[in-house]
């Protein structure tokens, strides 16, 4: 058998970790042959593959990024281009020339979406979740968001410091679209005042009292702001008009604009510091590195059972598979009684 491997969407640590465990024991318990596509999903849509043996895989473990390369191609919209062949219809033909008999595709919502459309196209596809949000529906935990909660966690440690040597309030704007796990996680971790995320739309008055109290305790206040979160008042907005291929709004800089409005507003010197592709770099920590391994252990021991049209999914501590379309359906979100935890802490 001939298995096809691809990394999509943002990179993040433990993308290497889960092409390594597939390939070894893809080799070494089944005898499979695999080829790997670059570039995500451009690269079954160009036919652009890159062999993958177990000589290609060696010391790649605690590498970050992905020796396969990632790119946020859609092949969703993608019909006009090649002569007007739908995207899903080039990556089949693709896919049969190639002699690709399985796919295994890791990445987030948008990766994963385009998957569920090829298993119900009649590709036989198998799902491995990664993403540093911790969103995808299915599974308790994606490997990267470990590694980028302790980035993130250890930039706010580091900042504290300083923020009492100058007596600045200091915004930490981390990654978070729709939902603010990392904001959450490493807010928390890192003995944030104040943790903003998209799910709870933010008083700014509320924020500002809160910068005012904690100065007046003689401390610097450090506020943990998720880059997709937003104001109350919706006359404010931290959105661009401009979409990505997957139709995301680009967002335009929350932290920068909160600094603006807490300076503005108590007084204070406020200064924003965005973690931004920081968090998505570099070595992954132990608990990513095991769990992408299982990932992709239990992701080729799902096509060789023939289990195609799942994702493998960490639930408790063991690795099961769902349904792609379950995985996908609706993004897993901050619920309500995990921020009032937090919010119990804040000032």
């Amino acid at each position: 058998m001939r298995v096809g491997v691809l990394t999509g969407g943002g990179d993040c640590p433990g993308l290497n970790a889960v092409i390594r465990a597939i390939v070894r024991r893809g080799v070494k318990e089944f005898g499979y042959e695999f080829i790997g596509f670059r570039d995500g999903w451009r690269g079954p849509l160009e036919g652009d593959t890159v062999p993958l043996d177990v000589q290609a895989v060696r010391g790649i473990l605690p590498l970050g990024g992905t020796i396969l390369g990632s790119s946020r191609t859609n092949p969703l919209a993608d019909a006009a281009a090649s002569g007007g062949r739908p995207g899903i219809t080039r990556i089949k033909d693709n896919l049969d020339s190639l002699g690709v008999d399985a796919l295994i595709a890791i990445g987030g919502e948008d990766t994963l979406g385009v998957a569920t459309r090829l298993h119900e196209a009649g590709v036989k596809m198998v799902g491995v979740p990664k993403t540093i949000d911790n969103d995808l529906g299915g599974t308790d935990y994606t490997f990267g968001f470990d590694t980028a909660v302790n980035i993130a966690m250890e930039a706010i440690d580091r900042l504290h410091t300083t923020a009492e040597s100058h007596h600045r309030a200091l915004i930490v704007e981390v990654m978070g679209r729709h939902v603010g796990w990392i904001a959450l996680h490493a807010g928390m971790a890192g003995g944030a005042n104040v943790i903003l995320i998209p799910e709870k739309r933010f008083d700014i008055e509320k924020v500002c009292a809160y910068v005012e109290h904690r100065f007046q305790t003689r401390y610097a206040p450090i506020v943990v702001v998720a880059e997709g979160a937003l104001p109350a008042d919706e006359s404010t907005s931290f959105e661009s008009q401009e979409l990505d291929a997957f139709g995301h709004v680009r967002l335009r800089g929350a932290g920068q604009m909160l600094a603006d409005e807490i300076e503005k507003r108590t007084g204070k010197e406020a200064r924003c510091t965005v973690l931004g592709h920081i968090q998505r770099g570099g070595t992954p920590t132990a608990f990513d590195r095991v769990l992408a391994t299982r990932f992709g252990l239990q992701a080729i021991g799902a096509v060789h059972d023939g289990a195609f049209g799942v994702m493998v999914a960490l639930q408790r501590t063991e690795i099961v598979r769902v349904p792609l379309a379950e995985a996908t359906r609706e993004l897993k979100v901050v619920p309500p009684d995990r921020y009032d935890e937090a919010e119990v802490l804040f000032g």
